[in-house]
């Protein structure tokens, strides 16, 4: 491993050197982020899953740049052009573009005007004029066959020029910089541009400073630019730039040279550096977008996931629609599917009383507790509805509107039919909703992650980058919050840490034949999982009234030797685990002598001890729960002022996006937000969080209402 590169990485991320190379070789030796980061605290000190991923980012990108700056090195000493300084400043280069800077001037060119006008033998004329001479003399030795006139040669020889100082590092790299600091990014609508929904209207004449534009503008920017909307310059000073270049290159004013110069630097700013600048600065800002586009829907999508089930409930799905009818599952508290039926309480059919009938059927047949209506087409009528029905139900019924984006791809897959072969897509649809509820974290692994909806502008970044973010979040979630190797479907069970696709199927495959494990230890005694996946795997899957009580928890199978003995210390056994007599004896127990007493370290024994107190912990238990109704309240109810509370279900760069009960959801702005100053609602707010929020303003033609979180706002 590359010393200076594990430095740098030590520096940059502020942990000590010795954090950085133990995470690298664990990496190396085939142990995953979760492991590492729940089970190896010691070894670490106690880094979490984003400082270990950001690790492993930054090296292998500083391996890579490393070993391009070796290329280019030999690339270049090939040629025999590499002198010590040329050498030293590809080693000092930071960033990659700072590195083909300084290769360009050696690359293997296509054919450019001025590779043919050396061709053409035209290179010692160019060089000539560089020298400045007071008078040019013999250009007729530079003609031939293919140079036919004394013009044709200084034009050739001025194509030259341009493209050395298009290729000089320095330039490029100074050049560059003025501009990121000084331009502004300037966009106009194109002529006969159409957008109909004016959703680009604030960027039919608009400029911004480039180095303070936001993401989100930079990608709604390119958006419309791709659909042809708008176009998109930068806005400079190039004569600024003309005349630094002019002071470094022209050595003597008084030289007969100097007018052809003067062609030569102006052809390779217009033809050469500044489209190449351009297009490089408008990538940077793209990455630097994309990068905070995926930060951004990485902690919203975290946050969702880890939205609190609603545990041991009976929940009826339903997916609304008008003409085909709305979609009814009845869903236990396992997640398993009682009941399906369809009604038609909606235009055109207008069933309303036999719909109403069918629904509190269901309530008394399945002891309903709750009712998960989907968001989609007629959602709002169809809570209208519910709102009505529940009020004629025997028993207390609530229900909630559930974000059922992504549910429609889920119900068309593969994977949704091979669960339910028998039923129609509407009706996975229904079931897929009412288990959102129940269990979001194992119903929305099913879904790609894209479709989830509780992203910025994530259809507009590249996807590859996209999908690890995303894939990492996920998995992070699924590892926190641990599994029921009973019954944990394979879609979760593929982000369990370490799992391979063969040792999943291999567990459904004993389940099939077994019905259950009773032990974790029966996965390697079945020789389900070899050595390695069971060490990396096994702490974050879960045996519910097993064997062994300490299989419930997070505690690794490694460590209940000494769980044992700390245990028997207290005076206490495995059954005891979670009780309340237990609960106090480890609330006041000195860790430090325990520690030295079962040779442990302070980070293993915190967690056992948390394990023992709370055997089935869940991190989503200390969340806020979602908020049930049993009325509606619709945009006409609504007053300026009014006090409401809401759950929070998009967060984005510039506000947050919140659920009040209507139809859409509210804006609160990030101004809004707090009285005091942020960079990015996410300070503040998360996806999931229930908040009390103000009506700030309603807007009834649009159906849209402002919020604002900052009472004295509408005092």
């Amino acid at each position: 491993m590359n010393s200076q590169i594990i430095s740098q990485i030590a520096i940059d991320l502020n942990i000590n050197e010795k954090q950085v190379l133990v995470t690298l070789k664990m990496l190396e030796e085939g142990n995953t982020i979760p492991f590492i980061s729940r089970y190896r605290k010691e070894a670490t000190g106690n880094l979490n899953e984003e400082q270990i991923r950001k690790i492993n980012e930054v090296y292998l990108y500083q391996v890579n740049l490393l070993k391009r700056k070796e290329d280019v090195i030999r690339l270049i000493e090939e040629k025999g052009l590499l002198t010590d300084e040329l050498k030293s400043n590809i080693l000092k280069a930071e960033k990659l573009v700072e590195v083909e800077d300084l290769y360009r001037p050696y690359k293997e060119k296509k054919k450019t005007k001025a590779t043919e006008a050396i061709k053409n033998g035209l290179e010692p004329l160019a060089k000539i004029i560089l020298s400045f001479p007071k008078e040019l003399y013999n250009i007729e030795k530079f003609l031939n066959e293919n140079v036919k006139t004394k013009e044709e040669a200084l034009e050739g020889a001025k194509y030259i020029i341009a493209e050395y100082i298009s290729d000089n590092a320095y330039y490029r790299k100074w050049i560059r910089n003025n501009i990121y600091k000084n331009c502004k990014i300037k966009t106009k609508k194109k002529k006969d541009a159409k957008d109909e929904k004016k959703v680009y209207e604030m960027y039919y004449d608009y400029n911004e400073e480039v180095k303070y534009i936001k993401s989100h503008r930079v990608l709604a920017i390119n958006r419309a630019e791709k659909e042809g909307i708008i176009s998109v310059s930068l806005e400079y000073n190039k004569e600024y730039i003309l005349e630094y270049l002019e002071g470094k290159i022209i050595k003597n004013k008084d030289s007969v040279c100097v007018k052809l110069v003067q062609d030569a630097i102006l052809d390779s700013l217009k033809r050469l550096i500044l489209p190449s600048v351009e297009r490089e600065i408008r990538s940077e800002i793209t990455e630097k977008s994309e990068e905070d586009a995926i930060k951004v829907f990485s902690k919203n999508l975290e946050n969702y996931l880890l939205t609190p089930p609603m545990k041991d409930k009976m929940v009826l799905g339903l997916d609304p629609a008008y003409r085909t009818g709305c979609k009814l599952a009845v869903v236990d508290s396992t997640g398993k599917m009682l009941d399906i039926k369809v009604i038609y309480p909606h235009e055109p059919k207008n069933e309303y009383e036999k719909s109403k009938k069918i629904v509190l059927d269901l309530i008394d047949k399945y002891n309903i507790d709750v009712i998960a209506i989907g968001n989609g087409t007629a959602s709002r009528e169809s809570e209208t509805f519910i709102s009505d029905v529940i009020k004629d139900s025997k028993r207390k019924v609530s229900y909630i509107i559930v974000n059922e984006a992504g549910a429609s791809v889920y119900s068309a897959s593969k994977l949704a039919i091979e669960e339910f072969p028998n039923l129609h897509v509407e009706e996975r649809s229904a079931i897929s909703i009412a288990r959102r509820l129940q269990d979001p974290l194992s119903e929305l692994v099913k879904i790609d992650s894209k479709s989830i909806g509780v992203g910025q502008y994530q259809h507009d970044v590249k996807e590859k980058n996209l999908n690890e973010a995303l894939d990492f979040v996920v998995s992070k979630s699924v590892n926190n919050v641990g599994v029921n190797i009973n019954t944990a479907s394979p879609s979760i069970l593929k982000y369990i840490s370490g799992l391979t696709k063969k040792s999943i199927e291999k567990i459904i495959d004993f389940r099939n034949k077994n019905g259950r494990f009773n032990s974790r230890e029966e996965l390697k005694k079945n020789k389900i999982l070899s050595d390695k996946v069971y060490e990396q795997s096994i702490g974050f899957m879960r045996v519910i009234d097993g064997n062994n009580p300490l299989d419930r928890t997070s505690i690794h199978p490694e460590s209940y030797e000494k769980t044992i003995i700390f245990l028997k210390e207290l005076g206490f056994n495995t059954l005891d685990i979670g009780t309340k007599e237990l609960i106090e004896k480890l609330d006041n127990i000195d860790i430090l002598d325990y520690e030295k007493k079962l040779n442990i370290d302070k980070y293993t024994l915190e967690d056992i001890i948390e394990s023992l107190k709370k055997p089935n912990r869940d991190p989503r238990d200390e969340l806020d729960k979602p908020i049930l109704k049993s009325d509606v309240l619709k945009i006409e109810d609504l007053k300026k002022g009014m006090k409401l509370e809401g759950t929070v279900r998009n967060v984005v760069d510039f506000g947050a996006f919140i659920d009040i009960g209507i139809k859409n959801d509210g804006l609160v702005h990030i101004s809004k937000i707090t009285d005091k100053y942020i960079k990015h609602p996410s300070e503040i707010l998360s996806v999931g969080d229930i908040v009390t929020c103000y009506v700030d303003d309603i807007f009834l033609e649009k159906g849209k209402v402002s919020l604002s979180l900052i009472k004295n706002d509408i005092d």
